[in-house]
């Protein structure tokens, strides 16, 4: 399907607004002015029917329409009108009838009654043409009685004189409409220019150049748009720059073991070696290769945590039974360690169980890791308003205000020859699982102690 552009379109809609406007526009003044000669007319038939009675009245009827019958014919004016005088009931005594029409069949209003507009009775010609006809009772001065007054028109001048106001009506909205087409397509294309120039800059941003941004503009309609372009940029940007920089750790952090076992496989198969020379090596390169597998298993887990459209499995957690699991699967690394698990988990949290006993276990496993050798590491929980928060606390190296600030990236370490065999990805796992929930992951590290607080909102 073909999409009009938005010049056309709105071009069409100004245009079709203004065919719109001028058409009721023309439509009421047409009507306007139908009406007021509509009564002009009316008004000019009674004023005749009027001075025909006055005349009659004030001078011998029969002797004055015996003797100057074209005196009623030029009171009408024109060959268009009709005039008939008669006594009731008896044949007229004077017909003026240029046209020769039918006598209009009306009651004449009496002759103590006065003249109203709804006196005239409207009717139409045989073709479509407008005629006015009325009927008044007029006393006579010589006694004889009184006399019915018959008067009408044929409005065909005014037929004539609406029809061609009505073509100027049409015609001056034709043209208003294709002038209006014609200078609201160039308004529109200049208002547009704009979004062109948007366009133009959105084209030359690509993935050499995504620091670049869309620059102010004065119309306030786009200031929103633009705004909108620019944190979408820093956000592809900020993403970009991640991907990079995870998949140049990735590189680095494949390239020790792999190097290793080609190293360590290479030395074995340049000369023959003993049987257990082969084991130690199988070993090695086992552990090697174990790496590998426990790198990959929390990448492709914190690519499925990462990922919008994965559904969380939220239940209620109750937090005392997920500590007493917690405390046996991590005992016999505690007492190794020579350090005491203190678990005080306590209430409900509604969380998805799996990733939350991830979350705990990875800051677990990391101060057991790290902490010093006979203290204790603290797991609590606190209930607040709206959110619960976990918190593991362990007694170690302090960490400073940068090392704080990248703790959670991925691959990083703060001291990578003290921390072999740790990928580095225990931390990045935890902060996805809580972005995952909506939630939040802190850390604070002053005085030897350091505190990683998981803060998750509960619905109200």
């Amino acid at each position: 399907m073909k999409r009009h552009s938005l010049t056309l379109r709105l071009s069409l809609m100004l245009s079709v607004t203004v065919i719109v406007i001028f058409s009721l526009c023309g439509y009421a003044l047409y009507h306007s002015l139908a009406t007021q000669i509509s009564v002009r007319d009316d008004a000019a038939l009674l004023t005749r029917i009027d001075q025909i009675r006055t005349l009659l009245r004030d001078e011998d009827a029969i002797t004055l329409i015996q003797q100057k019958p074209r005196l009623f014919a030029n009171m009408l004016g024109n060959t268009e009108s009709l005039l008939v005088l008669r006594f009731p009931g008896q044949p007229p005594l004077i017909v003026v009838n240029p046209g020769q029409r039918p006598l209009p069949a009306i009651t004449p209003i009496p002759a103590d009654q006065p003249l109203t507009l709804s006196s005239v009775h409207h009717l139409v010609s045989a073709g479509g043409t407008p005629f006015i006809s009325a009927a008044a009772l007029a006393p006579t001065r010589d006694g004889n009685g009184q006399i019915e007054i018959v008067t009408g028109r044929l409005m065909r001048d005014r037929t004539q004189t609406l029809q061609h106001y009505r073509d100027q009506i049409v015609l001056a909205t034709t043209l208003a409409a294709v002038l209006v087409a014609a200078i609201s397509i160039w308004l529109v294309r200049r208002a547009l220019s704009p979004l062109r120039s948007l366009a133009a800059e959105a084209e030359a941003i690509d993935v050499r150049h995504l620091a670049r941004r869309m620059p102010g503009q004065a119309q306030a309609e786009l200031e929103p748009l633009v705004a909108a372009f620019n944190q979408m940029l820093s956000r592809l940007e900020t993403g970009y720059q991640q991907l990079s920089q995870v998949s140049a750790d990735m590189a680095h952090e494949l390239r020790t073991p792999i190097g290793t076992l080609l190293g360590q496989t290479e030395v074995a198969l340049s000369q023959t070696r003993s049987l257990g020379d082969y084991q130690a090596l199988l070993g090695s390169n086992y552990e090697e290769l174990e790496r590998l597998a426990k790198m990959i298993d929390n990448m492709l887990f914190l690519a499925r945590a990462e990922d919008a459209s994965q559904a969380r499995d939220e239940q209620r957690i109750d937090l005392a039974s997920l500590g007493e699991k917690l405390r046996s699967y991590f005992d016999d690394m505690a007492e190794e360690k020579a350090m005491r698990l203190e678990m005080a988990l306590n209430g409900e949290l509604q969380a998805d169980p799996l990733l939350l006993q991830r979350a705990l276990a990875n800051l677990m496993a990391n101060a057991l890791r790290y902490g010093d050798a006979g203290t204790p590491v603290r797991i609590s929980s606190r209930v607040l308003p709206s959110a619960v928060e976990l918190v593991v606390e362990n007694h170690g190296p302090t960490l400073s205000a940068d090392q704080q600030a990248r703790v959670f990236d991925r691959f990083w370490r703060a001291d990578a020859s003290r921390h072999q065999g740790s990928s580095g990805l225990g931390l990045a796992i935890v902060r996805s699982i809580m972005q995952r929930h909506q939630g939040r992951c802190e850390v604070q590290s002053a005085h030897g102690i350091t505190r990683f607080t998981l803060r998750f909102p509960q619905p109200a």
